[in-house]
């Protein structure tokens, strides 16, 4: 059977990145290591980079529905001039 794909989770996505990081800027990784941590982290980038985009589409499909009431700006009763 084939197994489901995870969804992808942004906050653990950065948690990892950072941790990355971490372990290359300690300076304690094998160039092998280090190789290997920057490639998981530069793709790790582009997930993150890519689920960053989408949202920002369904924030500009959201917000440019003709739905939406217009914003009006906001008085207040007591302006603060005396």
């Amino acid at each position: 059977m084939a197994k489901k794909p995870t969804p992808f989770n942004f906050e653990e996505a950065l948690e990892t990145l950072e941790g990355l990081v971490q372990a290359m800027e300690d300076g304690e990784l094998t160039l092998e290591e280090s190789l290997k941590t920057f490639e998981q982290g530069i793709k790790l980038t582009r997930e993150c980079q890519s689920a960053l985009e989408k949202a920002e589409q369904k924030v500009q499909v959201l917000v440019s529905s003709d739905d939406l009431p217009e914003a009006e700006p906001f008085d207040s009763e007591d302006d603060g001039d005396q």
